[in-house]
C-alpha cells in the first residue's frame, strides 16, 4: 500500500512538473507558422513518434494513441495509463544565402487513460494542435523616402483540451470518438518604421481568441492471421469544425524608436469583432501488422482539405494536403526479465505535400525518425521511458523562399499502474 501511495505522489509530481511546459513557451523560430493558424503539430505519442508517426491501425493495452480513439478500446481492463512529453528543437533556417540557426522548447502532451466498463474505454488529456513562433524583418530604400524597415512577428497557437471514448463492438473491432475543446490565442504584428524622422511609423497588432468544440472520431480492426501474426486496419475522420473567433485590432503612429517610443495616436479597433475559424475535415487510413509482439509494420496515409481554411472569412495560402508515413518497431524479448531483451527500437519515415502554397510553391516536409524506449522496472513491465530523434526538411529555397532543416527530440514517460486489482488474504 505505501508503494502504491509513492508511485501516485510521482504521478502527481510528474504532470505538475510538465504543466509550465504546456503553460509556457520559449521564442519558438518557424517563419511558415506565420500562414494559417500556424503549424501543426504531427505527434502521435512517444512512442509512435520514433516510428514515422503512424497511428491509426496502433493499439496497444498499455500506451495512449490520441489519434484514433478507438485505440482507447485496448486498454487493460485493471490498469491505469498516464503520459507526458516535451520536445526540443534545433533548426537551420536558409534564404538565399542568408542562414540563422535557432533552438527552442516546445510544449508537449498530457494523457491519462482508464477503463470505464467491460466494453467501454475513456482517456482525457490535454494536445497541441499548433504553434506560431515567427520574427521577420526586411528593409527596402525607396524613391523619396528613403530607407523603410518592416517587422512582423506572430506568437501562439491552438491546444485541444479532449475526451475520449472507445468501445469494443465484438471481438477485433472497435469504435471511438474524441470530443475536444479547441482554444488558444493567435497573435499577428507588423511594424513599419522610417528612417526620416518627417514620417510616422507605424505599429499594427491583430489578436484573435479562440475557443470551440472539435469532433473526431476512429474505428480499428485487428485479426489474427496466423497464430502469433496479426494484422490491423484503422481509419479516422475529423469533421469540419465552424469555432468561435474574437478578433481584436490596435493600430499606433509613433515617431523614434517603438521600445523608447513618442505616441502620436493610438486606435483600438473592432474590440469585440466575432467571427468564425473554419477547420477543414481530414481523413486517414492505416495498416499494421504484429508478430509476437516482438515485430511491428505500420503504414499511414492523411488527406487534409486545408483550401477550405478561414478566419474571420479570410482565407489564407493553405491548400489540400497527403501526408504519408511507415514506421517498424522490434523488440527482441518482450517477455524476457532482461532489461536490454525488453528495450525498443524504431524507426520511421514520413513526407507531406504542405498545407501551404507560397508563391506558386509547396511547402512540402520530409523527415525520418528514431526511437527507443528503456522499460522501467521500479514501476512494473509496462512504464517506459522513451526517446525519439526526428531530423527533417521543410520548404525550398525556389523562388527566393526558406528552406528550414530541423532536429527535434522527444522524451516521454509513460506510467502503468494496475489500480482496480483487490488483494485476497488467505
Amino acid at each position: 500500500m505505501f508503494l502504491k501511495h509513492n508511485r501516485f505522489v510521482f504521478l502527481v509530481l510528474l504532470l505538475l512538473g510538465f504543466a509550465p511546459v504546456l503553460r509556457a513557451q520559449n521564442e519558438v523560430s518557424m517563419p511558415y507558422s506565420s500562414f494559417g493558424v500556424g503549424l501543426l503539430n504531427t505527434s502521435s505519442n512517444g512512442h509512435l513518434d520514433g516510428m514515422g508517426g503512424v497511428s491509426y491501425a496502433m493499439q496497444n493495452p498499455y500506451r495512449i494513441n490520441f489519434r484514433n480513439p478507438a485505440s482507447y478500446a485496448a486498454f487493460d481492463s485493471l490498469s491505469f495509463v498516464a503520459d507526458a512529453a516535451a520536445s526540443l528543437y534545433v533548426s537551420n533556417i536558409r534564404q538565399g544565402n542568408l542562414t540563422q540557426k535557432n533552438s527552442f522548447a516546445k510544449a508537449g502532451y498530457i494523457t491519462i487513460g482508464l477503463p470505464v466498463t467491460k466494453h467501454w474505454r475513456t482517456s482525457v488529456g490535454i494536445v497541441p494542435y499548433s504553434t506560431i513562433g515567427y520574427d521577420i524583418a526586411d528593409k527596402q530604400t525607396l524613391e523619396d523616402v528613403g530607407g523603410v524597415s518592416y517587422n512582423y512577428t506572430g506568437k501562439g497557437g491552438l491546444n485541444q483540451l479532449y475526451w475520449g471514448n472507445a468501445f469494443r463492438i465484438c471481438k477485433g473491432l472497435s469504435i471511438g470518438l474524441n470530443a475536444s475543446y479547441m482554444f488558444g490565442s493567435l497573435y499577428y504584428s507588423s511594424n513599419t518604421s522610417f528612417d526620416a524622422n518627417n514620417y510616422f511609423n507605424t505599429y499594427i497588432l491583430h489578436s484573435y481568441n479562440i475557443d470551440g468544440i472539435y469532433l473526431s472520431g476512429g474505428l480499428q480492426y485487428l485479426v489474427k492471421i496466423k497464430d502469433d501474426h496479426t494484422l490491423g486496419f484503422g481509419a479516422t475522420y475529423s469533421n469540419s469544425a465552424y469555432i468561435w473567433a474574437k478578433e481584436k485590432t490596435f493600430i499606433n503612429y509613433y515617431t523614434g524608436d517603438y521600445s523608447t517610443t513618442t505616441t502620436y495616436d493610438t486606435l483600438l479597433l473592432d474590440e469585440r469583432k466575432g467571427g468564425r475559424l473554419v477547420l477543414p475535415q481530414a481523413i486517414g487510413g492505416g495498416l499494421s501488422y504484429t508478430y509476437k509482439d516482438k515485430l511491428t509494420v505500420a503504414a499511414d496515409v492523411t488527406w487534409q482539405n486545408w483550401a477550405k481554411y478561414s478566419l474571420m472569412g479570410r482565407s489564407d495560402s493553405t491548400k489540400n494536403a497527403i501526408v504519408t508515413s511507415a514506421g517498424v518497431q522490434f523488440i527482441p524479448n518482450p517477455q524476457s526479465g532482461k532489461f536490454g531483451q525488453r528495450m525498443s527500437f524504431r524507426l520511421g519515415a514520413k513526407y507531406s505535400t504542405g498545407i501551404f502554397m507560397i508563391r506558386n510553391k509547396p511547402v512540402t516536409e520530409f523527415a525520418v525518425s528514431l526511437g527507443v524506449g528503456f522499460p522501467l522496472t521500479t514501476f512494473n513491465t509496462h512504464s517506459s521511458i522513451n526517446l525519439a530523434l526526428e531530423y527533417g526538411k521543410m520548404g525550398t529555397l525556389d523562388n527566393n523562399l526558406i528552406r528550414q532543416n530541423y532536429f527535434r527530440c522527444t522524451l516521454n514517460f509513460t506510467l502503468q499502474e494496475r489500480w482496480y486489482q483487490r488483494l485476497k488474504m488467505d
